[in-house]
């Protein structure tokens, strides 16, 4: 589903003496938190089967996609419990000889790599953060996306989204981050896909003008 050619934003650009801003954006960071929280408790209801169920329909949704099919540079994150499974994903990947890029998250920080992996089974071996994600080791040296050809395509985690093509992620602002890096890569925007339970999609997500929308969800 394609985002809006416009979608209203709160205002940025915040100053102590601005108190209609601040109160705006207090506002916006309490909705946020109030939906977090809402999403997280509808995806504990979710059992193992279901999710598994959900995550083939939406694989195969994407496998389909003309996007997916012409693309050759691909992020894919690797998923958490309480998101669309990756692994049938990532196994296409390589299957089709496209080129896989995974995150590197920095802790503490807003910033991340999506590093290239050369074979799918590399994956089980890559160590395992605190947040219980798999990713590449800081002394990886691997090739990251944009310090060479960018991404053709980018596969979105996130906790909720809307029809419009908003995002709520979890609170640290890695792909809002790194899609602003990618806006200046002289291979220009990738298109950017989010993976989602029914269960993730809102009337509206409450945004600014920080957030980045997406070009499309996929949810079963």
């Amino acid at each position: 589903m394609k985002r809006p050619a416009f979608a209203p934003r709160v205002k940025r650009g915040l100053r102590d003496t601005d108190r209609g801003d601040v109160v705006s954006m207090a506002a916006l960071h309490a909705a946020k938190r109030a939906l977090r929280k809402e999403i997280k408790t509808r995806l504990a209801a979710i059992g193992a089967e279901e999710k598994r169920r959900q995550s083939r329909i939406v694989t195969q949704k994407l496998l389909q996609h003309p996007k997916y099919e012409s693309c050759c540079r691909i992020a894919v994150f690797l998923s958490m419990p309480d998101e669309i499974h990756t692994e049938e994903i990532i196994e296409d990947i390589f299957q089709k000889g496209k080129v896989c890029f995974i995150p590197r998250y920095l802790p503490n920080s807003s910033h991340m790599d999506m590093l290239k992996v050369t074979e799918a089974k590399d994956i089980q071996s890559l160590p395992v953060t605190s947040w219980n994600i798999r990713q590449p080791g800081d002394e990886e040296q691997g090739e990251e996306a944009l310090a060479t050809g960018g991404l053709d395509l980018i596969l979105m985690p996130g906790l909720g989204f809307d029809r419009g093509g908003n995002r709520l992620g979890r609170g640290k602002g890695f792909y809002d981050t790194y899609l602003g890096r990618c806006a200046s890569h002289p291979g220009g925007m990738p298109y950017t896909i989010g993976l989602a339970f029914r269960e993730q999609i809102c009337p509206q997500i409450p945004v600014h003008d920080g957030d980045v929308p997406i070009d499309e969800v996929l949810f079963e």
